[in-house]
């Protein structure tokens, strides 16, 4: 069983920028992120392998970047040039060596026009 604590949400202007953390209480074998906005589905927002092999949504590309610290279990989302259509719950999921999967908490990220 695998635990995920989740941090970095908040409330941000247009434009502007947040990171999300994410912590696994233990290895991982995939490690990602999704959102969900109110009244809409949950979707997959970028993920990154134990080996480092990313893959992001294409509405995010060139604007949010995800990374790991696999010796932390640990990881990131780095997220710039924010916009209003961003604005959602974030939840990091995390697939274990036995492929079973898990979720974070959520965290709210809030973008202002």
């Amino acid at each position: 069983q695998v635990q995920l604590v989740e941090s970095g949400g908040g409330l941000v202007q247009a434009g502007g920028s947040l990171r999300l953390s994410c912590v696994a209480s233990g290895s991982t074998l995939i490690m990602g992120w999704y959102r969900q906005a109110p009244g809409k589905q949950r979707e997959l927002v970028a993920s990154i392998s134990n080996s480092g092999s990313t893959n992001y949504a294409d509405s995010v590309k060139g604007r949010f970047t995800i990374s790991r610290d696999n010796a932390e279990n640990t990881v990131y989302l780095q997220m710039n040039r924010l916009k209003p259509e961003d604005t959602a719950v974030y939840y990091c999921n995390a697939q274990d060596w036995g492929f079973r999967y898990y979720w974070g908490q959520g965290a709210q990220v809030t973008v202002s026009s």
